[in-house]
This record gives C-alpha cells, sequence and structure tokens, in this order.
C-alpha cells in the first residue's frame, strides 16, 4: 500500500514508516519513531523520543506523543512510549515516556478511545479496549486493566490500580486502588458498588452478575476485618475465574490503598 505523506509534513529520515501509512498536513515525526501500517495521522501532531504507534491507529490534530516526561526526576535516559493497535487517539491528547524510576516504558494496548486533552503520564500502563473521556488524566506509574471508562475531567493519583471492567465517573478524584468490576466517583471518589451497565454491555450472564454481587456485599461487610473477608470470599468462589481476578487484585501488593464505600453504605 502507498504512503500518502503531506508536503508540509516533517519526518526525520530515520523514521521507520510501514505500509498504507498517512501523514497529514504539518505533522512533525522524530527520528525514533515507529508508525506501523495503517497508521494515520490527521493534521499538526507532533511524535517524538522512543515512540512506537501500531496498525491503524489514528491520531487526531495537535496530539503530542512522545516529548519528554513531566517528570522533574528524568534525567535524560532512553525510554520508550509503546501504543497498540486500533487506537483512535483525539485532539490535544498527550502520552509521556517512561522513567528509570518506573521501568523505562509507558504502554497503551489496542482499541482504545483518548477523547480530546486525555493524558498518559510517564510510566502508565494500560490494557485493551480503555476509555479515557475529555480531560481525563492519569498521573505517573498508573495502571488501568481492559475495558476500563474513565469519565471526563477525572484524575487519578500516581501509582494508582484500576481493575479491568472498572468505571470511573466524570470528575472524579480517584486516589486509591479500585477493584476490579468498581464503580467509582466522588471529588475524592469513594467505591459505588459494580459496575453493572458494562457487565451487561459485556456480555456477563445474570449467575455471574449476581454472584459478583454477593461476592463484593462479603468483601465490604461491616463485620470482621478486610483480611477475614477476603479468605472467605476466595473460599466460597474460588472456581468463578471472575470473582478470582477480584480477589488477586486486592491481595496484590499496592502503594495505595484500597477504595472503600462511603459510610452511608451507597
Amino acid at each position: 500500500m502507498t504512503n500518502q505523506i503531506h508536503p508540509t509534513a516533517i519526518i526525520d529520515p530515520a523514521a521507520k514508516i510501514g505500509s498504507g501509512v498517512f501523514v497529514g498536513p504539518y505533522c512533525v515525526v522524530g527520528s525514533n519513531v515507529k508508525l506501523a501500517d495503517g497508521v494515520r495521522l490527521i493534521a499538526h501532531v507532533v511524535i517524538d523520543g522512543h515512540t512506537s504507534i501500531g496498525k491503524n491507529t489514528v491520531v487526531y490534530p495537535f496530539a503530542s506523543l512522545g516529548q519528554r516526561p513531566q517528570d522533574l526526576k528524568f534525567k535524560g535516559e532512553i525510554s520508550t512510549l509503546e501504543i497498540g493497535a486500533n487506537n483512535q487517539i483525539r485532539e490535544h491528547v498527550t502520552m509521556n515516556p517512561g522513567t528509570e524510576g518506573g521501568g523505562l516504558v509507558t504502554r497503551v494496548g489496542d482499541n482504545c478511545l483518548f477523547m480530546m486533552s486525555s493524558h498518559v503520564a510517564h510510566d502508565c500502563i494500560l490494557g485493551n479496549n480503555v476509555i479515557l473521556a475529555n480531560n481525563a488524566t492519569l498521573a505517573g506509574h498508573v495502571v488501568v486493566g481492559d475495558f476500563v471508562i474513565i469519565g471526563g475531567l477525572s484524575a487519578v493519583h500516581q501509582f494508582v490500580r484500576i481493575g479491568s471492567h472498572a468505571m470511573i465517573g466524570g470528575m472524579s478524584g480517584v486516589e486509591n486502588d479500585v477493584i476490579p468490576y468498581g464503580m467509582v466517583k466522588g471529588e475524592r471518589a469513594h467505591l459505588a458498588g459494580l459496575n453493572l451497565v458494562g457487565l451487561e454491555r459485556r456480555g456477563f450472564g445474570r449467575d455471574e452478575v449476581r454472584s459478583l454481587r454477593s461476592a463484593y456485599r462479603m468483601l465490604f461487610a461491616p463485620e470482621g476485618t478486610m483480611a477475614e473477608r477476603l479468605e472467605e470470599v476466595a473460599r466460597l468462589y474460588k472456581d468463578q475465574e471472575h470473582i478470582g481476578s477480584v480477589v488477586d487484585f486486592i491481595r496484590s501488593r499496592s502503594s495505595r490503598a484500597l477504595c472503600q464505600p462511603n459510610d452511608d453504605g451507597e
């Protein structure tokens, strides 16, 4: 397939460009950039650093990808930004490469949507089918599972983990880890139940949803300690993979606390 390169675009001769690539007006592509087959840069896109973009990803005007991390500890070490296939990266989105303090890589999966002015900071790791709505921002070292939706104007604290299929409500400040399938909201976000709408949309059966709700009520019941409740859930639902993923998530080491429901039981 023939590449289409607008005459006003500036592409370093050392950049690696696949086939069927479209580079629109006034784009700038740096020397260590790799664009896979079918990538489209609509116009006024700047890509720099050791950045790779997967097949058929579309990047819209004024996005900036691979520029120096916004971290004062960064000393110019070689680090990467790896963006997967079939992503939509809309206007004014920014993504930064990793740092020495976080493994030297920022990684984005496949089939994600990054709406206008969303931000992925250094050393973040994102799964597949993630959506960041307008102006949603991830601080450094955030880990986001598959099928997560982060609402508009939300901010996620550095080192927070967000489990797969979770939903972050708009204008939320997320300071603590969010369990898989959880739904959180609030200026200082609290757990507000399960992401039931998302589960239905992704084809979870009634029995799976019913068991998840039962496990959720057990995990966040007022009786006993979290450790005791966690062991009970692990024992009762040992053969249910989706609940096992919640148990494993909570058991995993983290520098952040676990996002909890409000005291009013919402």
